[in-house]
């Protein structure tokens, strides 16, 4: 065990290297979460007169939705790093070494979840810029900031194990862009599930996009709920950790095939 996760470490060093010889990867991923804060938030900011969001501005409301839609965006898109070490040889290279199978998707996961970590942390500096704020403290931050860590890490697992049984860049983004926005907006991420219709309340139940905004934002409100701001995150958890072993047994059998 204790050797797996020093392999993890050296897995994921390795990847955070090439994103600071390219810093502008980290920018880049922050285009589209400022778009959504400074266009849509200000595009929309007028629909908490609708009722339903409380005394908070839209701006509040919506910026737990923005930083988990970009994670959710950074691991879907995994696969796609994985398919890039594919083409280019890097995984064949470390199967004939005595470095751990899990520690390759490890050092993945920890690299992608780090760099959001990051990312989220610009994007509420960004926020709070243009007004937003975050009466729940640096608990409240703590908490979103783990919630969107937690969303990459389970789609990006799920991400990675599709690469390695499809291994098709094409059907990689087909796929990504058939879940990625029924998942955001079968949420509570830019409205008020109360709102919403019927059936959309139903489905983002079970909807861990939902999961995620739900904690981020309750532990940013001025009095949280934290037994279900902890239960949620408990869920995500277990969702991360389960996709995490799919994509370790996805790549064991992309091992056997070859």
């Amino acid at each position: 065990m204790t050797e797996t996760i020093t392999q993890s470490w050296y897995m994921t060093a390795r990847l955070l290297r090439g994103t600071r010889r390219e810093p502008l990867f980290l920018l880049i991923g922050l285009v589209q979460p400022a778009v959504w804060l400074l266009i849509f938030g200000q595009l929309f900011h007028r629909v908490t007169d609708l009722g339903g969001f409380g005394s908070r501005s839209y701006i509040d409301y919506l910026t737990p939705g923005v930083l988990v839609m970009m994670a959710l965006t950074r691991g879907a898109w995994s696969g796609g790093d994985v398919l890039i070490e594919l083409d280019r040889g890097v995984l064949d290279r470390f199967l004939i070494s005595p470095v751990s199978r899990a520690a390759l998707i490890a050092g993945h996961l920890a690299s992608q979840a780090i760099t959001v970590a990051a990312q989220s942390l610009i994007v509420l500096a960004l926020a709070y810029a243009v007004g937003a704020r975050f009466p729940g403290g640096l608990a409240g931050v703590a908490v979103v900031v783990l919630a969107a860590m937690l969303i990459v890490l389970a789609v990006g697992s799920l991400s990675m194990a599709f690469a390695l049984v499809i291994r098709r860049a094409q059907s990689l983004t087909a796929t990504i862009q058939f879940v990625l926005l029924p998942l955001v907006f079968l949420s509570s991420a830019f409205m008020d599930a109360r709102l919403a219709a019927g059936w959309i309340r139903q489905v983002a139940r079970f909807n861990p996009v939902d999961w995620a905004v739900f904690a981020g934002r309750s532990a940013l409100a001025a009095d949280p709920d934290w037994r279900l701001v902890f239960m949620r995150l408990l869920w995500l958890a277990a969702l991360a950790l389960g996709c995490g072993l799919v994509a370790v047994r996805s790549f064991r059998a992309y091992q056997r095939s070859l």
